[in-house]
């Protein structure tokens, strides 16, 4: 059977189509162009009303591809509205996420190798029990659950012996991992023993985990203390939503911390560690900002120091309490907003490329002669470093 897996948003997307690859796979399966296959999985994005845009072109898309083929849609879209893709065409079945997974387990079915990614993402968590007004995601993804522990070393331990050297620890709001009382500090401290010195036999540095997102509220005390002691083999690099740099509108989003906190929290995570990198996700137009607001914004991300901004004009999702306000912002306003973050966000990039100038720092080694280093900076790899080795790299002068 040929078969082409179709992903749309979040890295937790990207890792639950991996895995439908890879278990694809498994079972004979051959990878092939959606006009070529002979099935057709789509994971499906609902976390902004362009985003279901987006997804619903996909899915009508892989229709036109191939007459023939057969086209499954999951996701988060799919769980919100599954008559609205069903209803597109008798050849489109709608199969809940967890229900696909089950179809086609993975227990032999590693993501590593050829056609997967060099730096592989392990989702070790789900769902979200926060309710930001402006997201529907916790309402697609039902209430937060943990994977256990056991299962996840498991994983873990068979991708690096299998020769990845990264591995990024994923979910929907990650800081909430608890699986009977283990935090995410105590899953990845266990993941770090139970790693050293497995690998490739041509040695080199033990493999390394990246965490993918954590929320400002999950950053623990031991969380800082593992960030700042396990040289680099949890790499010294955050992406910490910040959102909105006004208390006012912070409220207003349901986000249950304050600017002031926020930067408290930065301060402190860069007294301890002093190589972190950090990046960040910024609504830019949310209802009811004012320029005022937006000017604060401005500042708190400058006095944060974020390596990258993720800056997305504010996006009507309907049935969230965002979406019924008044006051919603102009699209040229929220436009030209997003624009002078993301100009801030170039600046401050090349200021901490800048700060980096002459240090050095391990990287893997991606296909197309990039290496991406612990802090997040793409750099050129060494010449013949093979893909997904682990390797050091200088940051250039000047």
């Amino acid at each position: 059977m040929r078969f082409a897996v179709v992903n749309l948003g979040c890295k937790v997307n990207r890792v639950e189509s991996d895995a439908f690859a890879a278990a694809l796979m498994a079972r004979g399966g051959v990878p092939a162009a959606e006009e070529d296959a002979d099935l057709v999985v789509v994971n499906t994005c609902t976390v902004t009303g362009e985003a279901e845009k987006k997804t619903r072109k996909a899915v009508r898309h892989a229709l036109r591809a191939n007459p023939a083929a057969r086209v499954v849609v999951t996701g988060c879209a799919a769980a919100l509205d599954a008559d609205a893709f069903s209803s597109m065409d008798p050849r489109v079945e709608v199969v809940p996420k967890g229900e696909l997974a089950a179809a086609a387990p993975n227990d032999a079915a590693l993501r590593a190798g050829e056609g997967f990614r060099t730096r592989v993402g392990v989702k070790v968590q789900d769902g979200c029990d926060n309710a930001c007004t402006y997201c529907i995601v916790h309402v697609a993804r039902g209430r937060a659950t943990s994977r256990p522990a056991d299962e996840v070393a498991a994983e873990v331990r068979a991708l690096i012996a299998a020769g990845v050297r990264e591995v990024v620890l994923t979910g929907i709001n990650l800081g909430s991992y608890d699986d009977e009382g283990l935090r995410l500090a105590g899953l990845l401290e266990r993941l770090l023993d139970e790693t050293r010195g497995l690998g490739p036999r041509s040695g080199g540095p033990d493999a390394r985990f990246r965490v993918s997102s954590v929320e400002p509220m999950d950053v623990d005390d031991a969380f800082v203390s593992l960030l700042a002691s396990a040289e680099g083999r949890v790499c010294r690099h955050l992406h910490l939503p910040l959102q909105s740099g006004s208390t006012r509108v912070l409220s207003e989003m349901a986000r249950p911390y304050t600017a002031e906190r926020f930067c408290e929290l930065v301060d402190g995570l860069y007294a301890a560690v002093p190589e972190l990198s950090l990046s960040t996700d910024v609504i830019a137009g949310f209802p009811g900002e004012t320029e005022d607001d937006f000017a604060t914004t401005l500042e708190a991300v400058r006095s944060c120091r974020f390596a990258k901004i993720h800056a997305f004009p504010y996006s009507i999702r309907t049935g969230t309490p965002a979406a019924a306000r008044c006051d919603q912002v102009p699209a040229p306003v929220k436009a030209e907003r997003a624009r002078r973050l993301r100009e801030t966000g170039r600046v401050l990039r090349s200021q901490e490329l800048a700060r980096r100038a002459g240090t050095r720092e391990l990287a893997v080694v991606e296909p197309g002669r990039t290496a991406l280093t612990e802090s997040y900076f793409e750099l050129p790899a060494p010449e013949g470093a093979p893909a997904g080795s682990l390797v050091e790299v200088t940051f250039p002068r000047g």
